[in-house]
């Protein structure tokens, strides 16, 4: 990339291209670069209009890009759009409430469900929908427990599992489910573990698999799956290291592909595994050329995964690598 940034986005678009937006690495970044899979290169594009970390990227039904809240030394509300036709970003109707480490969910209606976070209020319970035919947000129905630095998963039955995170009572086990038809959240089973800082997977089976994380006993290994037609969620075999602040990704062949991380001792990792779904086992696989965290890591149509920036032992990452 043409800079290292920590907290920043990625997104697919359609032609296959990554879109990389914001961060962070000393400063407050609205820049954005694309990727090219076909060359191997990056290029830079249009700047957002606020810099912001802290974010989330979504992809709209249009093929647009909705980024939504942050931060950039203040929590703010606003939204913009990237048009890939163009390479421009415009502005967007504001969220109700300013808030960054929130979620944000594509519903089957071609909706955004952004949940939670925090802001100089404190950590937020509240939850809004974008509607992309109006350009606007509307308020729905609050989570029952306030969290962030938690996950969200959109589930086959149109509805959106979120689970763990941290809050003023310290980490958080319970989950939580909203229903788009009804627009309200019901608590569901809660994991055996509570942890921030994890990763969530959807699998082909419909079940949910969430991996490592932070809890108060420290840096984890566990992993855990959810089953949407019980509501319970049952322990499976543990990654072969400690880690939180990884990236998950599903490759074609259902498996998944844990990266990096950061583990016990301020140690930057550069170890990856593969969790295979069937036997609910971890192999280990080749690992990353640089030791990262706090990078992003996306599955490319021809089955690679792309990982980008992050934080290492020198610094800000600007390095790119294929698996």
């Amino acid at each position: 990339m043409s800079i290292g940034r920590t907290y920043h986005t990625a997104s697919t678009l359609s032609n296959g291209s990554i879109l990389v937006a914001g961060g962070y690495n000393g400063t407050y970044f609205n820049s954005a670069e694309l990727y090219n899979p076909s060359t191997g290169t990056w290029t830079i594009t249009g700047n957002m209009n606020v810099k912001r970390e802290y974010h989330t990227a979504s992809t709209l039904a249009n093929g647009s890009i909705l980024v939504a809240g942050g931060y950039n030394g203040n929590y703010f509300n606003s939204s913009e759009l990237y048009n890939p036709s163009t390479g421009t970003w415009i502005t967007t109707g504001n969220l109700n409430v300013a808030r960054g480490y929130h979620t944000a969910s594509t519903l089957a209606d071609g909706s955004v469900l952004v949940a939670g976070g925090y802001n100089s209020g404190g950590i937020i319970n509240s939850t809004e929908w974008y509607n992309p035919s109006t350009g606007t947000w509307t308020t729905t129905r609050s989570m029952n427990i306030a969290r962030r630095f938690h996950t969200a998963s959109t589930l086959a039955n149109e509805l959106v599992l979120v689970a763990g995170g941290s809050n003023g009572g310290g980490y958080i086990s319970s989950a939580e489910l909203y229903n788009l038809s009804t627009g309200t959240w019901t608590m569901t089973g809660s994991m055996n573990v509570a942890r921030a800082y994890h990763t969530v997977s959807p699998l082909a089976d419909g079940s949910v698999l969430v991996t490592g994380g932070q809890s108060t006993a420290g840096y984890l290994s566990s992993a855990e799956l959810y089953d949407p037609s019980t509501g319970i969620w049952t322990t499976t075999a543990n990654m072969s290291i400690i880690r939180a602040y990884h990236t998950a990704s599903t490759l074609p062949n259902g498996f998944v592909l844990v990266a990096g991380g950061g583990s016990s001792g301020s140690a930057y990792l550069n170890t990856v595994e593969l969790y295979n779904p069937s036997t609910g086992t971890w192999t280990t696989t080749a690992n990353m050329t640089i030791a990262r965290y706090l990078h992003i890591a996306s599955t490319l149509a021809n089955g690679s995964v792309l990982v980008a920036g992050g934080y290492s032992s020198g610094g800000y990452v600007r390095s790119t690598e294929l698996y």
